[in-house]
């Protein structure tokens, strides 16, 4: 009984307001998304981009993504959360996806990751739209459906890789962007209809409504002198950072490595794309009702060994080696599920609910900071031997494992005010 009052499944049927319109929206950006991402890197290179390039996209986007991140805050307060979230994500991704679609070369992917680094915006706005005014008992249940949401691409994956195989690479990604830009805008569109401004967003349109930008930007002196003394907080942001740049590297540099060194035909890989979304989604609904109700620290050091193992496997595997290949998709698969959901839950359970946007918007900005030089690293590393990123996650994840035991430590010590409820949950 107490299995089924806490199923994902009850929490969706009974999900109302905010929570309900980003979560049942979610699918029209997720799936499109999760059908175009796998393809991404090797699509540039089909259109001539090299790795160090590769590399370097990913870096000028974050480099730009700084910024963004930084105004995310103030814009989020100035404007709403509401109002923010549909700008932004038509600027975000509407726009690049559509450049995308037509690219011909490295500067038409520069130009797009420049537009595509505003995301930082949407993500802190429409993140304080969801959870705001939500009970925080459910936001466990509420970020799995988010990521399920992008999992439910795994049945669209094998008509992927069919039109791969039928009318090639650059051709079918042109066709898959130019289906998420229209996608994706329709989401942005309903989402708008259906959703409603926070009260805390509210609070803070009225609060910043006569002040300054420069005024508002001083403020953060103020944010991040309280960042430097939450020293949860601050591991919290450790772990941030290794997540953002191990996705990173495994984002864009995975199917390079599978099609260039493992020799895994550019049609296969919707194969393997399906298997890692469909033991994904098994996960969620037979695991993940029972790792919510522990503490965050055991499914956080089980994701993190479990993605060593997956991280080696993909390394040692020789050419052609479908079997093991698959054996550290389904692993990573596991592993992100269990690791990512966590994640989320900690940057939202150790912040100070009254200046969400804010904090968020500063943990962002210094998380970036330091994760955007790992994509030129990783694109020179991917240069010289394409197993070479990997070996570099193997070591960040080793970090990640020490910072999660310290952090579970300075969480047992002192809830955040106004989350209590959320990190009963955690255990």
């Amino acid at each position: 009984m107490k299995f089924l009052s806490q199923s994902l499944f009850k929490t969706l049927l009974t999900l109302r307001g905010n929570a309900r319109a980003c979560v049942y929206t979610e699918p029209m950006w997720g799936i499109p998304f999760n059908l175009y991402a796998p393809y991404f890197s090797i699509y540039m290179l089909a259109l001539g981009v090299k790795d160090t390039q590769i590399g370097l996209i990913a870096t000028i986007g974050l480099i730009f993504q700084i910024g963004a991140a930084m105004m995310s805050g103030i814009i989020t307060d100035k404007l709403g959360r509401k109002r923010t979230t549909f700008l932004f994500d038509f600027l975000a991704w509407t726009v690049p996806t559509a450049i995308w679609a037509v690219s011909q070369n490295f500067w038409f992917f520069v130009a797009a990751a420049i537009v595509n680094s505003t995301w930082r915006v949407t993500s802190n706005s429409w993140t304080c739209l969801m959870v705001e005014d939500t009970d925080p008992k459910l936001l466990m249940d509420i970020y799995s459906w988010v990521y399920i949401s992008g999992l439910l691409s795994a049945f669209f994956a094998p008509i992927a890789g069919l039109l791969v195989n039928t009318y090639t690479l650059v051709p079918t990604m042109r066709g898959l962007l130019g289906f998420a830009c229209v996608m994706m805008t329709a989401k942005f569109i309903v989402l708008n209809l259906y959703a409603d401004e926070t009260e805390q967003g509210k609070v803070r349109m009225h609060e910043t409504k006569h002040q300054r930008l420069g005024e508002l930007l001083a403020e953060y002196r103020d944010v991040i002198k309280s960042l430097r003394k939450s020293t949860r907080t601050l591991y919290t942001l450790g772990i941030m950072v290794i997540m953002g740049a191990t996705q990173l590297i495994t984002g864009t540099f995975w199917s390079i490595l599978v099609t260039k060194r493992l020799g895994i035909p550019e049609g296969e890989l919707s194969y393997f794309v399906f298997a890692r979304s469909a033991t994904m989604l098994i996960f969620f609904f037979v695991a993940m009702p029972f790792i919510r109700e522990m503490h965050f620290r055991n499914p956080m050091l089980v994701g993190i060994g479990g993605y060593i193992i997956a991280q080696t496997v993909l390394i040692l595997a020789p050419e052609k080696s479908y079997g093991l290949l698959l054996v550290s998709v389904l692993i990573e698969a596991c592993s992100y599920a269990t690791l990512g959901t966590q994640v989320d839950r900690m940057t939202i359970t150790t912040v100070d609910p009254v200046e969400r946007a804010r904090i968020m918007a500063a943990l962002y900005v210094v998380m970036i900071l330091f994760t955007s030089p790992f994509g030129w690293i990783s694109g020179a590393l991917s240069s010289i031997n394409r197993i070479l990123p990997f070996v570099l996650n193997l070591v960040l994840f080793g970090i990640g494992a020490v910072l999660t035991v310290l952090a579970s430590r300075e969480h047992a010590k002192t809830p955040t005010p106004g989350n209590e409820a959320a990190l009963q949950v955690e255990g």
